[in-house]
């Protein structure tokens, strides 16, 4: 381990790099770690690197869902639930079932429990690509919520035909009942474990005598101890982790300060971009062992299964999503819909496209075991870790570089955002100063009278009502007053050093407020 580790420690570096080229010439980052893992693994002398299996779903996959549930709009996922959970549950059965009959019918020595092994690794887009790609482009925001939300959702569903495939491949049999029950117990256990360990750590935050670094600490280890325990007792760990992740997202401002919120995003930012950055790297890192297993078959056969699949995979999420335009245009005569509108061609379409796989898939790949528990090797273990590098690789390049230009190109409507945004947060600016105002008014203007500071706190949201704050200034104030910034910072520094009776941390509070007051301009 210690030998490798200034390989490590070059590929963190080549990693952030790579993550800063994709920013300058707007690429989706994981198209290029998938790409320049490829490339390195190809350089002479470089160390090949193996994950135990059964760790792969446990290092990477608890702290990324949670991550994403903590970020998601509960509101915005409840709205649009219906879609949701059809692109999250009944989209990517429909891509499952597809990918097992055409495994099953095209490729020999593939079983239809193999065909699902396969389908349910394939299934689920990536959210992390479709989110590195939609922060370059604009759509609504309607759009990226439903998104983020199947990505949250379309895990659990294709983990549960994985798991259930896996089951059948090693017991060759499928009993229905049995199934259903197992179904039942996974999605129903996992929730509702999910939802009591949550309870358990929003009364440890919020009674205990935690600080920012404790929360923060408590926070890391929620994802794995709920995962941990849910698949202990064999239900859901993916359904456990989002179902608290939601749970605590939706609470975090009754249990958690202001400080151990800001540092805690920053923390989580930084975890899950090294975290997502190091699992597509891996991708690329790890086709010239794949390949080596190939045994049977060879290496142009493979590469033609896995451009067969990925076909049929873009294909179906297409009609389906199409599909599930149509169902819910007939189902809106008889139930209420969050919006009745018809969306066009257009943003089915950009909906469907939107398929790039990643993480999940690749975790599930590796997690295969390499003998079954008679003993005898997986069947087919290799061929299902080529293709769906195959699939990740021909999704992330198609799709992944297309997309941008599709949107760009198609001009979504705008049916679903009625307001524009910028529009409704001035609105809400103007409502909130308005309150503001009225209740220092209602309740403290007897301190008023005699308490300069309140008066200048009154004056301050008087000032927000009249559209002279300071949330309204131009970019060139903004510009103006980063510039300010940097001089105070540099004024303290210089202080701080010429002063050497002075303690450091009162200077060091004086740049942490400076940070706070730049920060506060990314969201003016």
């Amino acid at each position: 381990m210690l030998d490798n580790f200034p390989f490590y420690l070059g590929l963190l570096i080549v990693i952030l790099l790579l993550i800063m080229l994709a920013n300058k010439i707007k690429v989706a980052y994981p198209v290029l770690l998938v790409l320049a893992g490829l490339l390195i693994s190809f350089i002479p002398g470089v160390p090949s690197i193996n994950i135990e299996p059964e760790l792969i779903f446990f290092i990477f996959l608890p702290p990324l869902l949670y991550e994403a549930a903590w970020t998601i709009s509960w509101k915005e996922l409840w709205r649009w639930r219906r879609i949701i959970t059809s692109f999250a549950f009944i989209v990517v059965f429909v891509s499952a079932l597809s990918v097992a009959l055409v495994a099953n019918y095209f490729i020999p020595g593939f079983s239809l429990a193999l065909g699902f092994v396969l389908g349910g690794i394939v299934s689920p887009p990536d959210a992390v690509s479709a989110g590195a790609i939609l922060k370059f482009v604009k759509v609504p925001k309607t759009m990226s919520s439903i998104l983020e939300g199947e990505s949250l959702l379309n895990d659990a569903s294709s983990l549960i035909i994985f798991r259930f495939a896996m089951i059948a491949v090693a017991t060759e049999q499928f009993i229905f009942y049995k199934a259903a029950l197992s179904f039942s117990w996974m999605v129903l256990g996992g929730a509702g474990i999910g939802l009591l360990i949550g309870w358990l750590f929003m009364k440890a935050h919020k009674y205990l005598p935690t600080d920012a670094n404790s929360d923060i600490v408590l926070s890391l280890l929620t994802p794995y101890i709920i995962y941990l325990a849910a698949e202990e007792v064999h239900s859901s760990g993916v359904l456990a982790v989002v179902s608290c992740g939601l749970l605590l997202s939706n609470n975090r401002h009754r249990f958690l300060n202001s400080r151990s919120r800001i540092q805690g995003v920053n923390v989580w930012e930084s975890l899950c971009f090294i975290l997502n950055g190091l699992v597509f790297m891996l991708i690329g890192l790890d086709l010239p062992q794949i390949t080596k297993g190939l045994e049977e078959t060879t290496l142009l056969t493979a590469i033609g299964y896995g451009v067969l699949i990925t076909v049929v995979l873009i294909i179906s999420r297409l009609i389906s999503a199409y599909g599930a335009v149509i169902v819910t245009l007939i189902a809106r005569n008889f139930i209420t819909v969050a919006d009745n509108r018809h969306p066009g061609y257009k943003t089915p379409f950009i909906l469907g496209w939107t398929g790039m796989r990643g993480v999940v898939s690749l975790a599930a790949a590796l997690s295969i075991p390499v003998y079954l528990d008679n003993g005898n090797g997986f069947p087919q273990r290799n061929l299902i870790l080529f293709i769906t590098f195959i699939v990740i690789l021909l999704t992330l390049l198609i799709q992944g570089l297309t997309l941008p230009y599709f949107i760009k190109k198609i001009k979504l409507p705008n049916i679903y955002d009625p307001v524009p945004r910028e529009e409704a947060h001035h609105q809400i600016r103007q409502e909130l100063a308005e309150f503001a105002l009225h209740y220092l008014r209602t309740n403290y203007q007897d301190h008023a009278e005699n308490n300069t500071s309140l008066q200048h706190l009154i004056q301050k949201w008087e000032q927000h009502i009249k559209g002279i704050d300071d949330e309204s200034i131009s970019q060139e104030l903004k510009h103006i007053y980063r510039d300010l910034l940097t001089q105070q910072r540099q004024w303290l520094l210089n202080r701080n050093k010429e002063d050497k009776t002075l303690d450091e941390a009162i200077i060091r509070r004086q740049m942490y407020y400076l940070d706070i007051e730049e920060e506060k301009l990314r969201y003016l």
